[in-house]
């Protein structure tokens, strides 16, 4: 428990340029920094100061190809595109509209790209400040959005001397449930805080959270920990990029395909479905764990949508969280389904 906070704004600070020692600045325009303070460090002048720039057209089309190439170059993967927008995961893990790439607060002849690595920017920062007898703890944050939320917020790129998750699980709450899910992301939180006093036009790109009483991080894992690993993403797409994907996962179908767990309801939605999915004239046999196919007659066109139908029915099977393999024969294909054992 605390007893309240203090958020200063750094002003003074002025323009930063590549090769700039951001300690000396930041000590000259706030000689009252002092110990156990959370200093939080707008990305943008880290990346300035560490040369993070590319040299752009100042407008025109070839300005909007070359932020297209770099966003590219930017981009680990694209995980949701709509229009002109990209949201994509960029090479450090975080998943941001067009890779965090600003052209705000500088020059039309540059675009800031985000610290190549915002935790070791952070432990760099620190450890120049512990050099001139300041115990700090800093972030570096920098501006996103949130999924199915408008508005924009600051969070954590990188974190030195702060556990990033105050992790509140076995902990056991006022009416005596334990707590199983709740790490509270406590170097976002201060970046947003922090943020109230920074803005976007007032030109103090760096704030002071004074009076948190922050865990030391000892295991220097930083703003890392933050990121979700592709396992326990259940996001990790937009609604065209999931069903390009499935799309090309269908196409690979092996002959015994198992899927993630499914109840009955699973099996039941094969069965109402499988109308819309086979084409007409092909036959249907069902029973408690099949699906027979026979083609609507001998010509080759019938075999090859016969074949088309069966390979439809297997991936909606598969959609649907069921388990299927397939067994050929002279009148036609037969696909066994049931729940993943």
């Amino acid at each position: 428990m605390n007893d309240g906070l203090e958020i200063l704004p750094v002003r003074g600070i002025g323009d930063v340029t590549a090769g700039d020692d951001l300690a000396e600045l930041i000590t000259k325009a706030a000689p009252w920094l002092a110990n156990g303070d959370v200093l939080v460090v707008t990305s943008k002048i880290v990346s300035k100061a560490e040369g993070r720039l590319v040299e752009v057209p100042a407008d025109g089309p070839e300005r909007d190809d070359a932020r297209v190439r770099v966003l590219d170059s930017e981009t680990a993967r694209v995980v949701a595109r709509r229009g002109e927008t990209r949201i994509v995961q960029t090479h450090h893990g975080f998943v941001m509209a067009a890779a965090g790439i600003d052209a705000s607060n500088v020059d039309k002849t540059h675009l800031v790209l985000l610290p190549a690595d915002p935790d070791a920017s952070a432990h760099r920062l620190r450890a120049d400040l512990a050099a001139r007898g300041l115990d700090v703890a800093v972030i570096v944050s920098d501006t996103m959005g949130r999924a199915w939320r408008n508005g924009l917020t600051d969070v954590a790129l990188g974190a030195a001397g702060i556990e990033a998750l105050l992790d509140h699980r076995g902990q056991i709450d006022p009416y005596g449930n334990e707590l199983s899910l709740t790490q509270m992301a406590v170097v976002d939180e201060l970046s947003a805080a922090a943020e109230l006093v920074k803005g976007k036009c007032d030109r103090v790109p760096v704030a002071v959270v004074r009076g948190y009483p922050y865990r030391p991080d000892t295991t220097g894992a930083g703003a890392s920990a933050l990121i979700r690993d592709t396992e326990s993403d259940m996001f990790r797409l937009g609604t065209a990029e999931a069903r390009a994907e499935g799309l090309e996962q269908a196409a690979y179908l092996s002959d015994d395909v198992a899927v993630r767990e499914t109840g009955r309801d699973g099996i039941g939605t094969a069965y109402n479905r499988i109308a819309e999915i086979v084409t007409a004239g092909t036959g249907i046999t069902a029973t408690a764990s099949t699906f027979r196919l026979t083609a609507a007659g001998p010509a080759p066109a019938d075999l090859l949508r016969l074949g088309a139908d069966a390979h439809r029915l297997r991936a909606a099977l598969a959609a649907d969280g069921l388990t299927s393999g397939i067994e050929f024969d002279d009148d036609g294909v037969t696909i066994n389904f049931g729940e993943r054992a």
